[in-house]
Parts: C-alpha cells; structure tokens; sequence
C-alpha cells in the first residue's frame, strides 16, 4: 500500500469516527432545561429559609409602642363620646330655653294637665289564636285632660287583673307594669279609637272564662307626679 492510499484511509477513519462518550443534542438539551430547574428550586428554597431567619430574628414589638396605640384607641372611643355628649347637652340647652321663655303668669299646669283616666268599654278577654280559649287580656286606656280631650300624657301604669268573689275575697289573677318608655309605643289614633292599647297573656290564669271579672289601672302621670285610679268589671262575651 502506497503512501497515497494510506493517508485516505486514515481520513476516512476520521471522519466515520464517533467518541464513545459523547451526548447527542437533544439530550444534551433536556439535560440543561432540568439542570437549570433545580437551580431555581434550590434558590427558592434557600430564599424561603433566609426569610424564615429574618422573621424569627425579627425584634419583638415594643410594650410602649403598644401601649401608645391603645392610648390612641381610647383617645378617639372618648372623643367620640364627647361629642354625643354635647350633642345631647345643646338639645337639653334648647328645651331649657324654651321653658324660660314662659310667661311668669302661665304655669306648667296650664298648658298640659291630665284630670282623669277611662278605662273604655272595649277593654275585655279575647281569643286572639281563635282556638276556643280566651288567652289575652286587651286593655284600653284614655288619658283625659280638664277640657274632656284625650290626650297622649306619658305615664308608668300598673294593671291587676282580679277577681272580687265576695266568698273568697280579692284574688289578683294577674300584675304587670308598663314603664313610660314602653307605653309611648302603644299609643293608637284610629277612627273612633284614640288610646292607649295594653295586651296581655293570660294563658292558664282564667279557670272560669264566663265569670265576671275587674280590671284596675293605676295611672302615674310622669310629668306631674299625679296618681289617677280607675277599675272596670268586663264580662267576657
């Protein structure tokens, strides 16, 4: 074999010749991609951990600072008070001065004075669940003034339920209260009905539904101090 022929055949050799270690491309590729994911996990990871480090190193809070912030809390709730306060203050101031504003020949008297009470004829037990038993006492109360005129006169009343079998003596069936407050909202203007309108539960009190019985009313006027008394026997229908 010449020397030409030799030297061809050692390029040949070259050129068909592959490494036993070597990676094709595409592997290669896939083997970045991976590689460069772990990176960024194990970045994470020591980031989330430095974070961690710092939170736990972190200073506690300071008792002033905490202090002052509650300090501005009850600042701002008292601030808020007082301000209702003197809302409150001026409204009182306003009434005040109306009332000084009264001539000294009229009295208080003059202008509002309840004279007596009724109790009306409507006021009586009634089946309100229409189940056959009479289970509600509805009371019915007219404040009346010196000209005849039902007024709305704020009053603590107090109201007994009793029956007066002369046999027995005064049994009290029933006692309830009604603050002035409560009684404000029982005030009803209707058509050949102006007073006020109590409801009662007298569930399991009434052992005898047909009998005669007697309501009595005591009637506190709250501007005036004045006691009026009244008492109706009702016969249930």
């Amino acid at each position: 074999m010449n020397i030409k022929q030799r030297v061809i055949n050692n390029e040949n050799r070259i050129m068909n010749h592959k490494p036993r270690n070597s990676i094709p491309l595409v592997q290669y590729s896939k083997f970045l991609v991976r590689y460069s994911i772990f990176i960024c996990l194990l970045s994470s990871v020591f980031a989330l951990y430095f974070l961690a480090g710092c939170e736990s190193n972190a200073a506690p809070k300071n008792p002033l600072t905490e202090q002052f912030d509650t300090l501005t809390r009850e600042k701002r709730e008292m601030m808020r008070q007082i301000e209702q306060l003197e809302s409150k203050n001026k409204e009182l101031q306003k009434q005040i001065n109306t009332l000084h504003d009264f001539p000294d020949n009229v009295s208080f008297k003059d202008i509002y004075e309840v004279k007596r009470i009724k109790i009306t004829k409507y006021t009586n037990l009634y089946d309100k669940d229409k189940n056959g038993s009479k289970e509600t006492l509805i009371v019915y109360i007219q404040p009346i003034d010196r000209d005849g005129d039902i007024i709305k006169a704020p009053a603590d009343v107090n109201v007994q339920l009793l029956d007066l079998d002369k046999d027995k003596g005064p049994i009290v069936l029933g006692k309830w209260n009604i603050t002035p407050e409560q009684l404000r909202k029982l005030w009803i203007d209707v058509f050949m009905k102006t007073n006020y309108r109590l409801t009662f539960d007298i569930s399991g009190k009434i052992e005898d539904p047909d009998k005669p019985l007697t309501v009595m009313v005591t009637f506190t006027d709250y501007l005036t101090g004045k006691v009026f008394e009244e008492q109706k026997l009702i016969k249930p229908n």
